[in-house]
């Protein structure tokens, strides 16, 4: 029987174990850490938790017990709950313990695992895929407009001179209040956008005149070697994001506001997008030290696709790692002409260029011709994108994703990892905290899922894939 006409009472928590994307059950993260349980019974929900649901990342029964959830055995977990939740998508086995029109909230990935979709459509399972749900309306801080609009003001008079194919954009440093401005910068099609380190000395900058804009931030940029005063002798543009604050912030932002009205649908809302560029890419460079041992990381040539959230992280992570110089690639350096040029030679590429689902399987940004003839021996590619055979990579030889039982393989001498679940390298406890907390805000906060399907708020009611029933 349907309860999506009902709020739920009650939830269901259940114990990661193996799955189709969970092979050897190494995934062990909870997707409700205990304190969190606590939050859900103090708002008059009944929590059922199956025993040894935290102990993969260090949450005992105990302590959901303290929290007043009722501990039960994987045998009754599944029995008349109304909404189970867990973090990976279920096994299939799972699915015939569910009662009909029931809910299940976890990482669905519908599309990449048919089989399953369609036994949980045959079952009547509603099905609420957490990496679907999205803010509604879309969020922007102050600090990411505040980088846009200081990027889109020094480059307008490029892009009215139709200059901006020849412009070559240095960012000196990755910070939170920069992200912004990368993201812009790559959006109007420059010849090339890098992210650098502050320490380079004026004799390590590749490109210098009026063909080159370093942008910086001087309120983390202590420029001890007197760099921008030689640049700006030499005539390149140079622009400083804490100056831009001070004389047109904050009506900057305002007018942003004002002109530009909020999205329908923002950033997911359950995610670990920037801590999954950060795994990906510190994993990527374990492998490349273990397999290129003399290699000086701080000079290898880096590349990446895209400069969204997942790719941020990753540009955060190489720039910590002391990388001098991290080539970030848009449409313009992706297109099958150009792609080329920034892959010849590199030592480490992180994919985190979405497709749209058209182009998937059809369209590949890093070609196995390309690992074949460009990609050096030893070299490590990075998708941090992902897929399966039904819902292709942009990295061709990725036909699905690898998992921590096997993490990479190695196609004509180069590495590659598309692990699924990129976060379980090294943060499994930590982004299980976050994502705990997300959901509970979802249930409980704005978007009161609790309440039931025939309530769901626009951000949730896109995320439900299979259903209601």
């Amino acid at each position: 029987m349907s309860d999506s006409s009902s709020r739920y009472s009650s939830i269901a928590l259940v114990k990661e174990i193996e799955s189709p994307e969970n092979p050897g059950g190494l995934e062990k993260r909870v997707a409700l850490i205990p304190s969190d349980v606590g939050q859900l019974v103090q708002s008059g929900i009944k929590v059922y938790v199956e025993h040894g649901a935290g102990d993969g990342v260090g949450f005992s029964d105990d302590e959901y017990l303290k929290n007043n959830a009722i501990m039960q055995t994987a045998e009754e977990i599944y029995v008349n709950k109304s909404l189970i939740i867990k973090f990976k998508g279920p096994a299939l086995a799972s699915i015939e313990q569910m009662s009909e029109g029931c809910t299940l909230f976890c990482m669905a990935h519908f599309n990449s695992y048919p089989d399953r979709a369609q036994l949980l459509q045959d079952k009547r399972i509603n099905v609420i895929a957490m990496e679907e749900i999205c803010e509604s309306p879309k969020h922007e801080p102050d600090h990411q407009i505040l980088a846009r609009v200081a990027m889109n003001t020094v480059l307008t008079p490029f892009i009215n001179a139709q200059t901006m194919g020849d412009l070559q954009i240095r960012v000196i440093g990755w910070s939170e209040r920069l992200r912004g401005a990368i993201k812009r910068a790559g959006n109007r099609g420059p010849r090339s956008l890098k992210v650098i380190q502050p320490t380079l000395a004026f004799d390590e900058l590749d490109v210098v005149g009026p063909n080159a804009l370093y942008f910086y931030d001087s309120q983390s940029f202590n420029d001890k070697q007197d760099i921008l005063q030689q640049l700006e002798k030499a005539g390149t543009h140079l622009f400083d994001l804490s100056a831009f604050e001070r004389e047109h912030g904050q009506q900057a932002i305002s007018a942003y506001r004002e002109s530009h009205i909020p999205q329908e649908f923002g950033l997911r809302r359950i995610q670990c997008l920037h801590e999954t560029g950060q795994a990906g890419a510190r994993y990527g460079l374990s492998l490349l030290r273990e397999h290129k041992p003399s290699v000086d990381v701080a000079n290898i040539k880096a590349v990446i696709l895209g400069y969204g959230n997942v790719g941020q992280g990753a540009l955060d992570e190489l720039h910590q790692q002391g990388i001098k110089n991290i080539h970030v690639l848009g449409r313009a350096q992706t297109a099958k002409e150009s792609i080329g040029y920034w892959l010849k030679d590199a030592d480490i590429v992180v994919n985190g260029a979405e497709q749209p689902a058209e182009l998937r399987g059809k369209n590949f940004l890093i070609s196995s011709q390309h690992v074949k003839e460009l990609i050096p021996e030893n070299s490590v590619v990075i998708d941090l994108v992902g897929g399966s055979a039904t819902n292709r990579s942009p990295v061709e030889p990725v036909i699905s994703c690898s998992f921590l039982t096997q993490p990479y393989f190695v196609q004509d001498g180069v590495l590659i990892s598309s692990l699924w679940g990129w976060p379980m390298m090294g943060m499994m406890r930590e982004t299980a905290t976050r994502y705990s907390g997300q959901i509970v805000d979802v249930l409980i906060g704005d978007e009161k899922l609790i309440d039931g399907l025939d309530k769901l708020t626009p951000g949730v009611k896109i995320a439900l894939v299979c259903g209601p029933f």
